[in-house]
């Protein structure tokens, strides 16, 4: 159901079953989870998720939605929180439509990127189901009240163009270009500090609890101390004064 590999010191996920358009059942979500859980273990310090074509996912399965309140809502989420509780960068590469839950996947990483092709479309409501997983909180945390509103209540969906215009993606790119592009920030984040990288993220998500400038300037400053005084610290400034040095 996913393929998982290491690059260059990042993890790439592939959703992989396209015969029911990567719907995210709660066997395919508890495999993303565990393909989260194994790249960590094997030590990425950055991931990517992307999906075998045409659809990047079709939502949540049917065949499940029909047990009504049988379904195991944790294990239909268990994908998502991984890659919302993963310690390092996460990156969506998403190229074909995204629907209904499975909008919670790209919703759950750091960084969205997203080719012309395409559609974020979180239609719960049309399947009869109200959104779950945190769907409208991380939502609106991305395109803000009204343009969540529009894509929950009335229907109003996003394309590649336009998810980056509402804020929903970082860049949309050239499905050509897609995993050239995901790997290339994913590389360069694999290469930064790990530890400094996730301390970092830590902080950016701490700042949803933040009310204002005193409290965020109390929270950078501890992490920056916290940078501050590690070993090795002064030798890194150091050598970077010496590579400066080098170029005048």
């Amino acid at each position: 159901m996913i393929r998982a590999r290491m690059d260059d010191g990042f993890g790439i996920i592939t959703l992989d079953d396209a015969a029911h358009r990567n719907a995210l059942s709660p066997a395919l979500s508890r495999a993303l989870a565990d393909g989260v859980g194994d790249l960590l273990d094997r030590g990425a310090r950055a991931l990517v998720l992307t999906a075998a074509p045409p659809v990047f996912c079709a939502g949540g399965s049917l065949d499940e939605l029909e047990k009504g309140p049988a379904l195991d809502l944790d294990a239909a989420y268990a994908g998502p929180s991984a890659l919302a509780a993963a310690p390092v960068p996460t990156l969506a590469a998403v190229d074909g439509a995204c629907l209904g839950a499975g909008v919670n996947l790209p919703l759950a990483c750091d960084v969205i990127l997203a080719t012309p092709r395409a559609v974020f479309d979180p239609r719960w409501l049309d399947v009869g189901i109200h959104p779950g997983g945190a769907h409208m909180w991380r939502l609106e945390q991305r395109v803000g009240r009204q343009t969540a509103a529009a894509m929950v209540l009335f229907g109003a969906t996003l394309t590649g163009e336009q998810a980056v215009a509402h804020n929903l993606a970082f860049a949309c790119v050239d499905p050509d270009d897609l995993m050239r592009e995901a790997s290339a920030l994913a590389r360069r984040a694999a290469r930064r500090d790990p530890d400094l990288v996730r301390r970092t993220k830590a902080t950016l998500a701490a700042n949803d609890t933040v009310s204002g400038p005193a409290q965020a300037h109390d929270l950078e400053r501890a992490a920056q101390l916290w940078s501050l005084s590690r070993e090795g610290f002064t030798e890194h400034v150091k050598a970077l004064r010496a590579r400066l040095g080098a170029r005048d």
